[in-house]
């Protein structure tokens, strides 16, 4: 049995606690269950004030086998971030103050400790990028069955290597759509003239849309719209800028993070169940404790209050 946990951006204290009220116990600074394991949806770096306790503990647990950690979009980030090009210098992810602002929290609490840092860069690239069972499936932020099967067909044990890692900079191509939608959902472009402003402050002209969404239907931007922005336009979209399938709610159930709720803790759709509620800007980290049920319930949710 599993519990899998959302997002956590160096929120060591909330993880702690939320291993606790799950039942798990701590010994030698490892914490096990006697009957359950943890499935981690990514993003254990950045933004938070204790990002090296978290590497720690996620590390330990899926060294013992008391977890399975997937990678996320700031793993995939921190990588790319670190790699250099092979031709003509730079790094695969542009130092740029918006890219070198989003890492800085990581980078300053690994300020003396540059081997470790360079240690966990190397174990990131061991994470997988997604877990499937025949009863469930979990993911960083985006299931399509047609990016997912051709993964399973390019990656090595769901798992990036150096070459594959280069291969998914090459903007554009099949191989580097698939992991982009995979780690971080997929986007439809706003109308001219319009755009949002996100948590983190940045300007946007794409909206993270539901990929679980019928969109052979007519919809509008609020209602493909993940996150809850008031100011969309309430327009139908035009179909040729929308994705041609959907995850149905015949299919298994799924779990991702990613996304930074609000609210009150909810299911999307009895088989859609989204784990990130914003425990990095004063929301909560929120777990599921998944038995194998077909249809999710609200029920099942456990979560522990941003402390700081």
């Amino acid at each position: 049995m599993f519990d899998i946990i959302g997002d956590i951006h160096g929120h060591c204290d909330e993880l702690e606690e939320l291993l606790i009220k799950l039942g798990y116990t701590v010994k030698n600074g490892i914490y096990s269950h006697p009957v359950r394991k943890v499935i981690f949806v990514g993003d254990y770096i950045d933004r938070g004030p204790k990002i090296r306790e978290v590497l720690h503990i996620v590390k330990k647990m899926t060294e013992t086998r008391n977890a399975i950690a997937l990678m996320g979009n700031h793993e995939y980030n921190a990588i790319c971030f670190n790699y250099q090009q092979k031709i003509g210098g730079g790094y695969l992810r542009q130092h740029l103050i918006k890219n070198i602002t989003q890492h800085y929290e990581t980078l300053n609490q690994f300020k003396s400790f540059q081997k470790e840092y360079d240690d966990y860069i190397e174990w990131f690239k061991t994470l997988p990028l997604f877990f499937e069972t025949e009863e469930f499936r979990v993911v960083h932020a985006c299931w399509d069955n047609i990016h997912i099967n051709y993964l399973k067909e390019q990656l090595i044990d769901n798992r990036l290597t150096n070459d594959l890692i280069y291969l998914s900079t090459i903007k554009g191509s099949k191989f580097n759509i698939a992991i982009d939608e995979t780690l971080n959902g997929k986007r439809i472009k706003l109308p001219d003239g319009v755009e949002i402003t996100t948590k983190d402050g940045n300007k946007r002209t794409k909206i993270r849309a539901k990929w679980w969404e019928n969109t052979q239907i007519d919809i509008d931007y609020r209602k493909i719209s993940i996150e809850l922005i008031y100011n969309l336009p309430n327009l139908i979209i035009d179909k040729s800028i929308l994705f041609k399938n959907h995850y149905k709610e015949t299919e298994k159930p799924v779990f991702f993070g990613h996304y930074w709720l609000d609210g009150e803790l909810s299911l999307f759709k009895n088989n859609i169940c989204c784990l990130d509620y914003s425990v990095a800007k004063k929301g909560r980290l929120v777990a599921y404790k998944y038995d194998f049920e077909n249809d999710l319930s609200s029920r099942k949710f456990v979560s522990i209050n941003c402390n700081n």
